[in-house]
């Protein structure tokens, strides 16, 4: 239908090199189509955990840093929430979306038009700002790790921007050239990681244990605070758990790699039990290792490093020791520079790699939604212009919060915990759907937690909502100018037309008409009355012979807010009158479309025969942005303008 296209530059050939009508990653089409190499789910949990496992890495200091002695406390309350509360909800997010869709694919599903749009768009800027500062906060604190070493420390002082920032350049050059197969190295680096993290921990308890004093001591200072009353202490740990919210991060990223996990052999497109019940497993097992060194590392940081170790950075003095880094200092301590170095290098390359993790989450998720709903132009399905987009949001936040691993926490937790409310919700309305009256108290009680959960750290921590904030109004801002600007595009996949349909235009090229009339039609009562009265003004107002075939088309737009889709036209009789009822997301688009399809399979120009409307051309323009109509006359002819360049083949509109 369309011209050919004039011949890119190299650049553009360059940028757009691996463009593809759907987007490459975990996700797939439920039709099938998608084509992934799959993993055991031990292998694919490894690769959500160089994101969820590598916390580790600064999670044990900032939650001693929030919490204080109270850090084991807040710890096993954020580890129920995780047993009981993340880990049911996604193990049904699992079952709702076994293609990978996720959460926020549910609520789209659950809340059509456009108020379901927009709260999708909502959430993406909150997985932006989990996914952007996934990059830049694991950056940075590999950066700490790299300049806490003894063997660097002394060239690196002081450069801990510069360092971040040439990490953060390394992700997406690795982008920028093609990232391959992830999970063979992240079965690896895991690997390494949990056993490195568990000889560190072992010893930590075995020191505990072989030093009872320890224990009492912190037994004695939570004495000491609030006067030592347990329900007291109790309710200091819920105030302070949400701070330690990094420790959910992982779960939406389980479900979103569900197509990379191998299933049974039995399963098919519409039953994937295989698949549900061994992401079951990945989540499940997760969940209970990260709950494991979780408390463990909460507690043998807690009794084993002094306090001030882990202090942040001030105008005059520098950060402690253990700030962002609590374990790896431990490694140090307990077992000398080498291995301790060893440590560091495990730790920076599963923090490096988490990066990569995000950085492949957004190039999956905005490809599978902004382009889709017309509010991204059609490059965005392509990966390298969508890396230098991130890389240059995540220098600009890098440079802001001056590579401050505590200081982006809140963002992080922030985007977490909003995801993670919003999978509540979704299930829950999912379960009241199904009318599982116990899963919807249920699910509800765990919204609400998640709810509370993520209040709690928007009011102690507000930077991460002005992130979330900024991304979302960019997000949105950009999106009504992108539809805007796209919306006289043809925005149709394919056309699909029934054998009545296609009987109908034959008959019009067998009966030897000079040209086939196509006229528009606001449907009433759709009987023989309305069509004769529509016929005898057709042939009135446009000079149309008696003998000229006339065929209707009809046009019912069941969601506007979809920006492109099928056309499916299916053909009717009503007493002598032949119609085309069309189904599509916005009537001039459906018309040119349909007309363009009448001239490929005939070769014969349709003429289009069109009524002036009588509104403000103003209200047209903003009911057919919002619903799809307007004035169809001049949006009809100026979609085809720009489809078809060529005049000679242009199908002929006419209006009076």
């Amino acid at each position: 239908m369309q011209a050919e296209p004039k011949a890119a530059s190299p650049l553009k050939r360059w940028l757009l090199q691996g463009y593809h009508k759907e987007p490459e990653g975990p996700y797939e089409a439920e039709s099938g189509q998608g084509h992934h190499h799959q993993s055991s789910w031990f292998k694919v949990m490894c690769l959500t955990g160089v994101d969820y496992f590598s916390t580790l890495g600064y999670q044990p200091g900032i939650a001693a840093l929030a919490a204080g002695a109270l850090s084991p406390m807040a710890t096993l309350i954020l580890i129920l929430l995780t047993l009981f509360g993340a880990l049911p909800i996604y193990r049904r997010v699992a079952i709702e979306s076994p293609h990978g869709e996720g959460s926020i694919s549910m609520l789209e599903k659950l809340l059509p038009w456009w108020q379901g749009k927009l709260f999708v768009l909502m959430l993406l800027g909150f997985v932006a700002t989990d996914f952007v500062i996934t990059i830049t906060l694991s950056a940075a604190d590999a950066t700490a790790h790299l300049i806490e070493n003894p063997f660097l420390s002394g060239a690196l002082e002081g450069k801990s921007v510069i360092v971040t920032l040439g990490l953060v350049a390394l992700l997406g050059a690795v982008f920028l050239k093609g990232f391959g197969e992830a999970v063979g190295i992240a079965v690896v680096l895991v690997v390494v990681y949990l056993t490195l993290n568990a000889i560190v921990v072992f010893e930590g308890l075995m020191r505990i244990s072989s030093n009872p004093a320890l224990f009492g001591n912190w037994r004695d200072t939570l004495a000491h605070s609030h006067g030592g009353n347990p329900l007291l202490l109790l309710g200091v740990a819920l105030l302070v758990f949400p701070k330690l919210a990094l420790g959910l991060s992982g779960f939406e990223t389980g479900v979103a790699v569900m197509p990379l996990v191998k299933g049974k052999q039995s399963d098919t497109q519409t039953n994937l039990a295989g698949r549900i019940s061994n992401t079951h497993r990945l989540l499940t097992t997760a969940a209970v290792i990260m709950s494991v060194f979780l408390l463990t590392s909460s507690l043998i940081t807690t009794l084993l490093i002094p306090a001030h170790e882990f202090a942040d950075a001030t105008a005059t003095t520098p950060a402690g020791k253990a700030n962002g880094r609590a374990l790896a200092y431990l490694a140090h301590e307990f077992f000398g520079d080498k291995f301790g170095t060893l440590y560091d290098a495990s730790t920076i390359l599963i923090l490096w790699f988490a990066g990569a993790s995000a950085m492949a989450g957004l190039l999956n998720i905005v490809p599978r939604y902004l382009p889709r709903y017309g509010m991204a132009p059609e490059w965005t399905k392509a990966a390298r212009p969508l890396v230098l987009v991130f890389i240059g949001i995540a220098f600009a936040i890098t440079i802001i919060f001056k590579a401050d691993v505590n200081a982006q926490g809140g963002a992080y937790a922030t985007g977490v915990l909003v995801l993670m409310t919003s999978a509540a919700v979704a299930v829950t309305i999912s379960a009241k759907k199904r009318g599982a009256k116990k899963s919807v108290w249920a699910f509800g009680t765990i919204a609400l937690i998640f709810a509370y959960t993520t209040a709690a750290n928007v009011i102690e921590r507000p930077d991460g909502i002005r992130i979330a904030s900024m991304f979302i109004g960019t997000i949105v801002l950009l999106s009504i100018i992108s539809r805007v600007w796209r919306t006289l595009e043809l925005r149709v996949d394919r056309i699909d037309l029934d054998m009545l349909a296609l009987n109908f235009i034959r008959e019009a090229v067998d009966k030897g008409q000079h040209r086939i009339c196509l006229v528009p039609n606001h449907p009433e009562e759709q009987d023989t009355v309305e069509y004769a009265r529509q016929t005898r003004e057709a042939r009135r107002d446009h000079k149309l012979d008696v003998d000229e075939c006339i065929l209707f088309v009809e046009v019912n737009v069941p969601d506007a807010s979809e920006f492109s889709g099928v056309v499916k036209v299916s053909g009717v009789q009503v007493g002598e009158y032949q119609v085309l009822r069309v189904t599509g997301t916005a009537i001039p688009n459906a018309i040119a479309a349909l007309a363009l399809r009448i001239r490929d399979l005939t070769g014969e120009r349709p003429h289009l025969y069109f009524s002036w409307g009588e509104q403000h051309p103003g209200l047209f323009l903003i009911k057919y942005l919002f619903s799809g109509r307007g004035d169809i006359a001049p949006l009809t002819r100026e979609i085809l303008r720009r489809v078809e360049p060529d005049p000679d083949r242009r199908p002929t509109v006419h209006a009076a």
